[in-house]
């Protein structure tokens, strides 16, 4: 009896996104051929699916010392305790189910073609034991169809094998962006300011922020806060492949952010993430004036000094001995927010990168509300 292994493969539904003046235009799902692993090899059977770190802590103080005639940031009586976004079930943006979809139809589908190149491969080792046995045992030299049909059956597992890689290889979705001239000019600038932001020799996660009282604690710092270093890059998530890499952003107390040209996601794995648009985000840029306890990062500017122990008019409190001055820097901070729940706040040790990246990003994303409003 020969050797039979059938699997259907459904292909994985592309995503294609158009920027041009008239509006973007998106569109999800591609012809093409179901695959089928057959007793005579491996054939395909047209069909067309149609889907509609371990970080260091570290606890510290700062003056917030926004630029009020630019930005409009929340109060410090407004900031809560814990910074993080809500559970990102809840996040996904209505008209990006379908590229959802997608993306955890390719990761089953590569899990599935993943446990079925482990079947073939027991069986192709079952089958050359078999024919070596038969040898030995003599049977298969008395019997030359017994060993032919082995070696057929080899062959064929051999195909399936080659033709599994190729599907794992290709099990994916295919992100396609076409940009007008103009709408691609914007993007470059976004990646360019991104690219420098990346640079910045310290870049943290804004974990939790409390009130204190200054005349209490005899402190400079208003604002407490626990934050911890991340790792910003160019990177995509497993089951997307584009010539577009997405903007990384990690983040210490929950799912990681990648930034597409036209939405984000939110990973925690394969099958738990969010995609919101990117037209839904809210965005602040600004500065923040830091008491600074550690080592000041090379690219960090030291703009005022304090006291350990300070008086409420900025002079050092005379009653504690060894009083001594701590260096006031300013870091760029970036805060990400939606009205469905992230929530997220990021510092740069780099001012300049941050104030750059955030006009880049308020600039690409006004283009993009300006054509989802055509759309």
């Amino acid at each position: 009896m020969a050797w039979s292994f059938r699997k259907r493969i459904k292909v994985i539904p592309g995503v294609h996104l158009n920027f041009s003046k008239s509006g973007i235009t998106t569109s999800i799902g591609v012809k093409g051929a179901n695959m089928t692993f057959g007793k005579s090899g491996t054939y395909l059977n047209t069909s067309v699916p149609v889907l509609g770190i371990n970080n260091r802590q570290k606890l510290s103080g700062f003056d917030r010392n926004p630029e009020p005639e630019i930005y409009n940031p929340q109060s410090i009586t407004e900031l809560p305790d814990n910074i993080f976004s809500t559970d990102i079930e809840e996040i996904t943006s209505q008209n990006m189910q379908g590229i959802k979809e997608a993306i955890i139809l390719a990761h089953k589908q590569r899990k599935e073609l993943k446990n079925d190149l482990l079947k073939i491969q027991v069986s192709i080792n079952t089958s050359k034991l078999k024919l070596s046995f038969s040898y030995v045992l003599l049977y298969g030299l008395i019997k030359k169809k017994i060993s032919e049909n082995i070696k057929v059956d080899i062959k064929t597992q051999k195909e399936a094998i080659k033709q599994t890689k190729d599907q794992i290889e290709n099990c994916f979705v295919r992100l396609d962006i076409d940009f007008e001239p103009e709408i691609r000019e914007k993007y470059n600038n976004l990646l360019e300011a991104f690219k420098k932001l990346i640079t910045s020799q310290k870049i943290w996660d804004v974990t939790s922020a409390h009130y204190q009282d200054r005349v209490a604690t005899r402190s400079s710092a208003s604002t407490i806060v626990n934050k911890k270093n991340v790792t910003f890059s160019l990177k995509s998530i497993p089951d997307i492949k584009s010539d577009f890499d997405a903007l990384y952003f990690q983040n210490a107390n929950g799912a990681d952010l990648y930034f597409y040209p036209n939405f984000i996601i939110m990973y925690s794995n394969n099958l738990n993430f969010a995609i919101i648009g990117l037209d839904e985000i809210i965005l602040n840029q600004r500065y923040v004036r830091f008491t600074e306890t550690g080592a000041i990062p090379k690219d960090s500017k030291i703009i005022d000094r304090t006291w350990a122990k300070v008086n409420k008019n900025g002079t050092p409190d005379k009653r504690f001995k060894g009083n001594y001055q701590i260096p006031v820097v300013r870091y760029g901070e970036i805060s990400l927010k939606t009205n469905t729940g992230l929530n997220e706040e990021y510092e740069f040790s780099n001012y300049e990168f941050t104030e750059e990246f955030g006009k880049a990003f308020r600039e690409y994303q006004t283009i993009i509300k300006s054509l989802k409003q055509l759309s």
